[in-house]
This record gives C-alpha cells, sequence and structure tokens, in this order.
C-alpha cells in the first residue's frame, strides 16, 4: 500500500483527492491545510491525520509519497523539505515562481535522489496523448501548422485570490498559458524562433499569444484568464497534417480528411465518487492519469520519465522568454 501525504487542500487538491480514491493500492493517510475544514471535507470515509500546516504534516506523518498542491509562490519552499522526507514527490504546475527556485529544486533532487514529478497534466490528457500518438505514427504526414487555444474566466476560486495576485501566481502566463507552452515543447522541443504579444492588466499577463517557429511547420499557443465569469472555460487545438486535420473543440475530437470526417473515440475511466466545486474544468481524467503513472513508478522504484522537474524548470524558462518579449 503506498501511503500518500496531501499538502494544500483546495480545488486542486480536492482533484488529487479523488484521484487517489480511484487508484489501487493506494491511501492518503495525511492530509494539511490551514483551513481544518478544507482537510476535514477531504477525509471523509478514510482514516487519515488531519495537519494544520505542511511542515508538520512533513515531519511527523508516516508517509511514502508527498503531493504538493500549495499556491505557486510555497512550492519551492516545501518541496525543498518534502525531498528530505520522502523519494517520491508531486509537485502541482508550474515547478516554482521562479526559475531559480526551479533549479534549486533539481539541485535537491539530485542531492537527496527525490524522484519529483510535475502537474503538466496535459503530457498525460487523453486527447494530447493522443495526438501525440497520431503525430509519432506519421500517419497522415508532415505537419504544416497547428494551434492550442486555453481561455478562461478570471480564476476567482483561489484561497484569497492568490491566483490573481501575480506576485504569488505569475498570473495567466505561468499559470495557465504554461500548459500549452509544456506540451509543445514536449512534442517538438524548442522551436528555432518565436514571436510573443501579451496584454498587460495591471501586473497581470493576462493574455499571451506566442507563434513558435520550426523548421518546417508554425505552432501557435494562445492562452488568457481575463473573461467574464460567465464565459466557459476552453482547451482546444487543431493541427493541419497534409493529408488530414485533427481538431479537438467544441467537446469532439473530429479527424478529417479528403475522405470525410469521423471521431475520434476515446474510452474514459468513470471515477468513483469524483465530485468537485469551483475551478476551470469537468473531467478529472488527465489528473487521473498522471497520478496513476506517478504512483505506479513509486510502487516499483523507478524513474520518473514524464512531466519531470527538469521538464517543469524547461518549460518555465521558455515561458519566462515569452513574458520577456519584446518583438
Amino acid at each position: 500500500m503506498i501511503k500518500v501525504g496531501l499538502i494544500g487542500c483546495g480545488f486542486m487538491g480536492a482533484m488529487h483527492s479523488n484521484c487517489y480514491k480511484n487508484i489501487e493500492g493506494v491511501e492518503i493517510v495525511a492530509f494539511a491545510d490551514l483551513r481544518r475544514e478544507k482537510a476535514e471535507e477531504l477525509a471523509v470515509g478514510t482514516n487519515a491525520t488531519i495537519y494544520s500546516d505542511g511542515k508538520d504534516l512533513i515531519n511527523n506523518a508516516d508517509v511514502d509519497i508527498i503531493d504538493i498542491c500549495l499556491p505557486t509562490y510555497l512550492h519551492a519552499e516545501y518541496a525543498m523539505l518534502a525531498m528530505d522526507k520522502v523519494k517520491y514527490l508531486f509537485v502541482e504546475k508550474p515547478v516554482a515562481l521562479t526559475i531559480e527556485e526551479g533549479k534549486a529544486m533539481i539541485e535537491k533532487s539530485i542531492a537527496t535522489g527525490c524522484q519529483v514529478q510535475v502537474g503538466q497534466v496535459i503530457r498525460f490528457w487523453d486527447e494530447y496523448v493522443e495526438l501525440k500518438k497520431i503525430i509519432d505514427a506519421n500517419k497522415y504526414g508532415k505537419i504544416i501548422n497547428a494551434n492550442f487555444r486555453r481561455i478562461s474566466p478570471r480564476p476567482l476560486w483561489g484561497w484569497n485570490n492568490w491566483l490573481l495576485d501575480y506576485k504569488l501566481s505569475g498570473g495567466a502566463g505561468q499559470d495557465l498559458h504554461i500548459h500549452d507552452v509544456d506540451y509543445v515543447l514536449s512534442l517538438f522541443g524548442e522551436p528555432k524562433k518565436f514571436y510573443s504579444v501579451k496584454n498587460i492588466n495591471g501586473e497581470q499577463n493576462s493574455y499571451v499569444n506566442t507563434i513558435m517557429e520550426y523548421p518546417d511547420f508554425v505552432v501557435g499557443v494562445e492562452g488568457t484568464w481575463d473573461l467574464p465569469g460567465s464565459y466557459p472555460f476552453t482547451a482546444t487545438f487543431r493541427v493541419v497534417f497534409e493529408n488530414a486535420v485533427v481538431e479537438n473543440a467544441g467537446g469532439k475530437f473530429m479527424l478529417y480528411t479528403n475522405d470525410g470526417a469521423s471521431e475520434i473515440k476515446i474510452d474514459k475511466k468513470e471515477l468513483v465518487g469524483a465530485s468537485y466545486k469551483g475551478g476551470n474544468v469537468s473531467d478529472l481524467g488527465g489528473y487521473y492519469n498522471e497520478l496513476v503513472y506517478f504512483c505506479d513508478k513509486a510502487s516499483k522504484g523507478e524513474k520518473i520519465e514524464k512531466a519531470t522537474v527538469v521538464d517543469g524548470v524547461s518549460s518555465l524558462e521558455f515561458l519566462m522568454k515569452e513574458l520577456a518579449f519584446k518583438g
């Protein structure tokens, strides 16, 4: 039995809690949150111990792995402590608030031997996993162009509105746009050139649109969260190949060829008790997939190879280049 300590019981902590409860051979034995009622809510139906602070959990809980779902500005501090405690650590994305913090986490993971996975969940999201398979198979010829888009209403669900404080979250760039940036980099590596435009709302980078130029194709990546609460969260992609178009939009995952249009079907696991409030997602699939991968690696004592701490820092470094781009 893999024993989990979950630090941070807000929106994302609830996501992870629901997922762990659906993974065989895994048990959350400790929850930590400053708001005890949040931890108690997630602990219903378990025998988990409640801690008032993540540091208490790190120091005192009998756990095999630790999962950090704290606000971004706290990631590095708690991750560094957790790496002295366990050999497997999960840290929500982005890996850290600054590149310097991220690099310190890499150094700490090397020094302690702790395997660290970062919550770059799009690498594990079913439609994006399938897209990678399609690209790798080269079934429809060369890529001509691609577009990835992630747009959201203002994230008002964070504790004390920390997401809207650029100094705590890094803004829409680090918290939202980095999802698609990380995925594109995982597919194609860094582009030979890129061009980026931003919309700055106060201190927030509330809108980012980047064109990434590769030798034979271009990729557009757009992200914003500066929209009214009534606007629906939307995450889409469209990849144009020589002989087909693959598109995920409007709730459908489609293949278009000269022979016609067809829906790409994916079997998804139904999760028990997967109810949650707030946030901007309607499907736990990607979160479940990434944590299944993480727990499987921990149970076997194997190296984390997807969404590593090095991957997380590399994506953060590229994002910072985007935000600094002046044309």
